[in-house]
């Protein structure tokens, strides 16, 4: 009874601190004034800072992209105007054509079968909000699809005959997406079905059957079967299961192709007819990470991840009998992606620890293999690059905890100075590979730690399910054990190297944790569009990701005292060391109000702390000047507080 009476004291006492700290309401650019975005805005680095910035920013390759229908051109993302727009090459390594303009971040979804019109995608200052356009293939304007304010437009694809272009999109509900489909001929959408949920095509027949998914969770899906004919919807796999499933239609007819992990740890890949599977991948310790078809569905690809290395495989897709693809000796990643309708050229996607990715186009009639993009590296030697090596550290019970690890060549003096990066999601993981980025820290005598904690994808799906809901609470240590492994193990002549704390997103929420309810395991913390408050942040985020972030993070009835407890703001009164906060003020994900309320608490403790705001960006900055400004200040701030003073 005791027990009992003291932990609903304790409960109402986490409870009491949280209300006070409950400031906001709403989210995106209104919901804060234009006087706390003007006082908040960045301010200018110093030269040397900001042209070292740019430079590691040049370091890219552009995206993979699509080829057009007659292999001829190709079309790909680029960031190279400080903005992501689209761009075109007619022939390998050609001098690009850029397409898309100004200031709005611009992608390309796909190019219409007869190879005369590109399908766009384009968002308003991260507002997660994206319009659908279309452009011809040569260049040109843009014809509006679909772009609401306050709404998401999200393409998922084209008919096979080129008539129809399919998208979803949240207008009629903000927490449910209703399914649509646009005629080129005539310019008039027409709504195919609108049920509750938060629903995705998956794959198509020629005929107009949908295979469409129902999330569940940023995980678990439902699939279920549209018909054309009666406009229902057909119960398939999943139904009330909670379990993760990747669906497509497979070669022979009544024939799925399915990602799952339900029947083991590790995610795998199936073969489903009448109700039973069958496997197709072998049985690994690894996932298996995604899959795909081509168009004509006769070659099947799928990739591994082993342990944060990527290696994918070719099958016939009727046959199910491997087919050789080419071998790239010290790669990281190999991806294969963006191949020609009629299945005869695919994009294969390499990428190390010393060089930008590079893409090629493989000509499966006679085995050529053709790089198309030259990726960048102005006045830069990557092969210097450091290789971040696989390792672990111990957590308080017994867990082993995988993290990428990038040392500088030596330390002067020693110790080095640590920055650990926790990743966001929660599902997410760091891996290996090419990472300006990582090298801009290593550059600046930093040892940059990327750890996988419990929770992440990756490592099967007990580990991945082990921080859900108030189970979180058991795990949330290891932040606090990363730290304790470094002091220890990385100290130099009975010194322990100081360590700063920093990630975006959950890995924002990861870095103010470390920083209030384990104060003293981090010398400095930067949080980039991190949650402060668990109750608040479910409040406010947009509608359509409330109910998938539920299944992640808790109820905030039924699990009202472990998400008080789990809120950095709850452990406000421990903080003692300098935090920094970067937020964009257009956040659908995690509001503005997330960022303004922990800082205003960090200041009414005297913990030295800064607030950076940018009034044009969402969740992370994606323009090139705000990008600079959020990874210099970041960099300064460690600088000063991670490292002896001169």
């Amino acid at each position: 009874m005791k027990h009992a009476l003291l932990a609903a004291l304790i409960a109402a006492g986490f409870a009491a601190q949280a209300a006070e700290t409950t400031t906001y309401k709403g989210l995106g650019a209104d919901s804060v004034s234009a006087d706390t975005l003007e006082k908040f805005r960045a301010k200018p680095l110093d030269s040397d800072l900001s042209r070292k910035v740019q430079g590691v920013l040049d370091l890219r390759a552009p995206g993979a992209g699509l080829l057009s229908p007659d292999a001829k051109s190709l079309y790909f993302g680029w960031r190279v105007t400080g903005v992501a727009q689209v761009w075109r090459i007619d022939g390998p390594q050609a001098f690009p054509v850029q397409m898309t303009g100004g200031e709005d971040a611009t992608s390309i979804a796909d190019i219409t079968p007869d190879g005369k019109w590109l399908v766009l995608s384009r968002d308003r200052k991260g507002e997660e909000n994206p319009g659908l356009y279309l452009q011809p293939a040569r260049g040109g304007e843009l014809q509006l699809i679909q772009h609401i304010p306050g709404v998401q437009t999200f393409f998922e694809f084209i008919s096979d005959d080129g008539r129809y272009i399919y998208f979803r999109s949240n207008d009629e509900s903000r927490d449910s997406y209703t399914v649509y489909r646009y005629d080129l001929q005539s310019k008039k959408k027409e709504r195919l079905f609108g049920e509750k949920g938060y629903w995705s095509i998956i794959d198509h027949k020629p005929d107009g059957t949908l295979l469409a998914g129902k999330a569940l969770s940023n995980v678990a899906t439902e699939v279920w079967e549209w018909n054309p004919r009666d406009g229902k919807l057909k119960p398939i796999i999943g139904q009330a299961e909670k379990e993760e499933y990747d669906v497509r239609y497979g070669a022979r007819d009544g024939e799925l192709l399915v990602q799952t992990n339900k029947f083991g740890e590790f995610r795998r890949l199936y073969k489903w007819v009448a109700g039973k599977f069958e496997a197709i991948s072998p049985e690994l310790k690894w996932d298996v990470a995604g899959f795909g078809l081509d168009n004509p569905k006769s070659r099947l690809f799928y990739s591994v991840n082993e342990g944060g290395y990527t290696k994918t495989f070719a099958l016939d897709a009727k046959t199910l009998k491997p087919i050789k693809l080419p071998e790239f000796q010290g790669a990281d990643h190999v991806t294969v992606s963006g191949g020609t309708r009629d299945g005869s050229k695919i994009i294969v996607s390499v990428e190390t620890a010393t060089a930008p990715r590079t893409s090629y186009v493989l000509d499966w009639n006679n085995g050529k293999l053709t790089q198309w993009v030259l990726p960048s590296s102005p006045e830069t030697d990557t092969s210097k690059f450091a290789v971040a090596t696989l390792e672990t550290y111990p957590t308080r019970d017994g867990a082993q905890i995988p993290m990428f690890v990038r040392r500088p060549a030596q330390c002067n003096p020693a110790p080095c100075p640590v920055v650990v990066h926790f990743h966001g999601g929660p599902e997410a993981q760091s891996d290996a590979g090419f990472s300006p980025y990582a090298q801009l820290f290593v550059d600046a005598g930093f040892i940059y730690v990327e750890p996988n904690v419990r929770g992440s994808d990756g490592y099967g799906k007990t580990w991945l399910n082990m921080d859900n809901g108030a189970k979180r609470l058991k795990v949330v240590t290891d932040i606090e054990d990363a730290a304790i492994h470094m002091k220890k193990a990385w100290s130099k002549n009975g010194i322990a190297p100081k360590i700063g704390v920093m990630g975006g997103s959950y890995g924002g929420y990861s870095s103010m944790a470390a920083m209030t309810m384990f104060s003293g395991s981090y010398d400095a913390g930067v949080s980039t569009v991190g949650i402060s408050n668990l109750l608040t942040f479910l409040e406010n985020t947009a509608p359509y990701r409330r109910a998938l972030r539920v299944a992640e993070y808790g109820d905030p009835v039924a699990d009202r005292e472990a998400l008080i407890k789990l809120s950095p703001i709850t452990h406000i009164d421990k903080l003692k060391d300098p935090l920094l906060i970067i937020q964009g003020a257009s956040d659908p994900r995690v509001p503005v109000g997330e960022a303004v309320q922990m800082y205003e608490a960090a200041q009414k403790k005297g913990v030295p702390s800064d607030l950076i705001l940018f009034a044009d960006e969402g969740h992370g900055a994606q323009k090139r000047e705000n990008q600079v400004a959020s990874i210099g200040h970041t960099l300064k701030f460690f600088e000063r507080y991670l490292k002896p003073a001169k």
